[in-house]
């Protein structure tokens, strides 16, 4: 069963958009001269955070006005389209504030008003190589009396512009992986804007090093994956950021094309905006871009479902219900959103690949968000349900594979 969306949620989400808008129209305004020249984006998630945005779903019991997951991914997709540099790093942010409402009442309680206050939280995760999967070369450590973080880490996505960084590491004598939470800005911890990828230059995803950083014990919870929500969504935040990207694209295509007055001796003759051909190629990418979206959305709905309490499912079916439907959207989005971001040079001449018009950059920050989790692991996942009645596995580490395997 999929969640419908009703006129009351309708009415609601238009009354965030509305609130939002301009803040993301703000944004949108010289992104492309950002990108090109390298500027990280502070100010303008300062001015996500001075509106609200970064608390959107901090529950009412701690004081939050919490929209439903369906939302806020639109909201995030909108928010791409303006400059998915700027969604894309807030994807840790998003997702630890999910982690928080996992934890004991006392860590809500110290955590959520952080939220409210406008702090935000980066990622410190993934190691670029050495550590076997499913452990972690950073380790928390014992140091008189006290816990200190020690390691390098790199795709650090969003932590440049945090207040505070989550950790994961390993601790001796402590089963599985734990996160380790530290002020950004403390004693030991650096942040280097070293990302060389060619897309989504400006999320600040590259290293960061932790030289005996003192830890809080109240800071440290233990990594939970199994029968929770965490990995598809943060999965979901990535698809967003591909369909924003896409929409951007949409826009830029027929921007091109309603000013465009060169042809070529083998169209029509027409103004590229009254060419049947033309109109007919802006279309299949706007297709594209819509059939996406909606796919998005339906499994932003399902994440919905199964949190929803009157449906009252346990955590495993809750788990398996998010799951799947964003893996089968995982399948499904990247293709359309790279072939729509391919076809905007289709819809012009050879002037859309001058430099000084960066139409690159919606097909360079695609491909970067879309090669985050491969497909084909995801498409074998659900094959694998679907015949086997095996419960997928929701993406949660990554390491050195085992010798022989």
């Amino acid at each position: 069963m999929t969640i419908i969306a009703t006129a009351a949620t309708e009415s609601r989400y238009q009354q965030l958009l509305d609130r939002f808008s301009p803040v993301f129209a703000k944004i949108a305004e010289g992104s492309r001269e950002r990108e090109q020249n390298r500027i990280l984006p502070f100010e303008q998630v300062q001015w996500l955070k001075d509106a609200g945005f970064t608390t959107l779903r901090v529950p009412e019991s701690h004081g939050g006005s919490p929209v439903s997951h369906e939302h806020l991914f639109r909201l995030l997709i909108e928010l791409a389209a303006a400059d998915s540099n700027v969604a894309h790093l807030l994807r840790s942010h998003f997702s630890f504030v999910e982690t928080i409402s996992l934890q004991p009442e006392d860590f809500q309680d110290r955590w959520f008003p952080k939220v409210l206050q406008g702090q935000i939280f980066g990622n410190a995760a993934t190691e670029r190589g050495g550590n076997a999967l499913g452990t972690t070369n950073t380790k928390l450590v014992q140091s008189d009396g006290g816990w200190v973080l020690r390691g390098e880490k790199y795709y650090t996505t969003g932590s440049i512009f945090a207040d505070w960084v989550v950790v994961m590491a390993t601790a001796e004598g402590v089963e599985g992986r734990q996160y380790a939470i530290v002020d950004r800005h403390a004693e030991g911890v650096q942040i280097l804007d070293d990302w060389d990828g060619f897309g989504q230059p400006l999320t600040g995803t590259g290293t960061a090093i932790f030289n005996d950083v003192a830890v809080d014990p109240q800071n440290i919870i233990q990594r939970k994956v199994a029968s929770t929500l965490e990995p598809a969504f943060f999965q979901l935040c990535l698809l967003s950021v591909l369909v924003g990207i896409g929409k951007a694209a949409r826009n830029e295509a027929a921007g091109i094309v309603s000013t465009r007055t060169r042809t070529f001796n083998t169209g029509s003759g027409a103004l590229f905006k009254d060419d049947p051909q033309i109109q007919e190629l802006v279309g299949r990418l706007a297709a594209n871009v819509f059939a996406a979206e909606s796919i998005v959305v339906t499994a932003a709905r399902e994440l919905d479902a199964a949190l929803d309490p009157e449906l009252g499912l346990e955590p495993d079916a809750a788990y398996l219900r998010a799951e799947l439907a964003v893996q089968q959207a995982h399948v499904a989005t990247p293709k359309l959103i790279l072939d729509a971001t391919s076809e905007l040079f289709d819809v012009t001449g050879a002037s859309a690949v001058s430099t000084s018009k960066s139409l690159d950059r919606f097909w360079r920050n695609a491909r970067t968000v879309a090669t985050h989790n491969p497909v084909a692991f995801k498409a074998r996942s659900v094959g694998d349900y679907f015949i086997n009645g095996t419960v997928p596995t929701g993406l949660n580490s990554i390491g050195e594979a085992k010798a022989g395997k």
